[in-house]
Protein backbone atom coordinates (compact mmCIF):
# COMPACT_ATOMS: atom_id res chain seq x y z
CA UNK A 1 0.00 0.00 0.00
CA UNK A 2 1.66 3.27 -1.28
CA UNK A 3 0.54 6.13 0.20
CA UNK A 4 1.11 9.43 -1.60
CA UNK A 5 1.73 13.41 -0.13
CA UNK A 6 -2.44 14.36 -0.46
CA UNK A 7 -4.86 13.73 2.31
CA UNK A 8 -7.71 12.72 -0.20
CA UNK A 9 -5.47 10.37 -2.22
CA UNK A 10 -4.26 8.74 1.22
CA UNK A 11 -7.90 8.28 2.45
CA UNK A 12 -8.79 6.74 -1.14
CA UNK A 13 -5.99 4.21 -1.02
CA UNK A 14 -7.11 3.26 2.57
CA UNK A 15 -10.62 2.79 1.57
CA UNK A 16 -9.61 1.10 -1.75
CA UNK A 17 -7.23 -1.18 -0.07
CA UNK A 18 -9.67 -2.05 3.13
CA UNK A 19 -13.36 -1.49 2.06
CA UNK A 20 -15.68 -3.97 0.64
CA UNK A 21 -14.88 -5.23 -2.76
CA UNK A 22 -11.78 -2.72 -3.06
CA UNK A 23 -14.14 0.04 -3.93
CA UNK A 24 -12.55 3.56 -3.47
CA UNK A 25 -16.10 5.08 -1.52
CA UNK A 26 -16.24 2.60 0.89
CA UNK A 27 -15.71 4.58 3.57
CA UNK A 28 -17.97 3.11 6.48
CA UNK A 29 -17.10 -0.32 6.82
CA UNK A 30 -15.27 -1.04 10.09
CA UNK A 31 -12.18 -2.26 8.08
CA UNK A 32 -11.92 1.07 6.40
CA UNK A 33 -12.66 2.98 9.69
CA UNK A 34 -10.04 0.87 11.40
CA UNK A 35 -7.09 1.62 8.89
CA UNK A 36 -8.15 5.67 9.08
CA UNK A 37 -7.81 5.70 12.50
CA UNK A 38 -4.47 3.82 12.28
CA UNK A 39 -3.29 6.12 9.76
CA UNK A 40 -4.22 9.09 11.79
CA UNK A 41 -2.39 7.16 14.87
CA UNK A 42 0.47 7.05 13.35
CA UNK A 43 0.66 10.46 12.28
CA UNK A 44 -0.73 11.70 15.68
CA UNK A 45 2.33 9.63 17.44
CA UNK A 46 4.88 11.24 15.09
CA UNK A 47 3.77 14.77 15.90
CA UNK A 48 3.86 13.99 19.27
CA UNK A 49 7.03 12.69 19.73
CA UNK A 50 8.74 15.91 17.89
CA UNK A 51 5.86 18.46 20.71
CA UNK A 52 5.38 16.83 23.22
CA UNK A 53 3.34 19.38 25.47
CA UNK A 54 0.81 19.54 22.45
CA UNK A 55 -2.31 18.60 25.27
CA UNK A 56 -5.14 19.10 22.17
CA UNK A 57 -3.17 16.03 20.33
CA UNK A 58 -2.40 14.31 23.00
CA UNK A 59 -6.18 14.22 23.67
CA UNK A 60 -7.27 13.87 19.93
CA UNK A 61 -4.89 10.42 20.10
CA UNK A 62 -6.59 9.21 23.10
CA UNK A 63 -9.37 9.51 21.46
CA UNK A 64 -8.73 7.98 18.36
CA UNK A 65 -7.08 4.97 20.32
CA UNK A 66 -10.34 4.60 21.80
CA UNK A 67 -12.52 4.74 19.11
CA UNK A 68 -10.39 2.05 16.89
CA UNK A 69 -10.51 -0.18 19.71
CA UNK A 70 -14.38 0.14 20.22
CA UNK A 71 -14.26 -0.43 16.49
CA UNK A 72 -11.97 -3.59 17.01
CA UNK A 73 -14.15 -5.46 19.53
CA UNK A 74 -16.78 -5.21 17.50
CA UNK A 75 -15.63 -6.20 14.23
CA UNK A 76 -14.03 -9.17 16.88
CA UNK A 77 -17.88 -9.73 17.92
CA UNK A 78 -19.40 -9.62 14.12
CA UNK A 79 -16.63 -12.14 12.04
CA UNK A 80 -13.94 -13.23 13.69
CA UNK A 81 -12.39 -13.70 9.92
CA UNK A 82 -12.67 -10.19 8.85
CA UNK A 83 -11.01 -9.19 12.09
CA UNK A 84 -8.24 -11.50 11.88
CA UNK A 85 -7.62 -10.26 8.10
CA UNK A 86 -7.88 -6.10 9.53
CA UNK A 87 -4.99 -7.22 12.27
CA UNK A 88 -2.10 -8.72 10.09
CA UNK A 89 -2.54 -6.40 7.52
CA UNK A 90 -2.24 -3.46 9.93
CA UNK A 91 0.06 -5.51 11.69
CA UNK A 92 -1.62 -4.36 14.89
CA UNK A 93 -1.06 -7.45 17.00
CA UNK A 94 1.79 -10.32 16.94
Amino acid sequence: MKLTNQPRQQKQALFKTFGHAHCEKDSGSPESQIALFTYRIKHLTEHLRLKGKDYAAKLGLLKLVGKRRRLLAYLKKEDLQRYRNVITSLGLRK
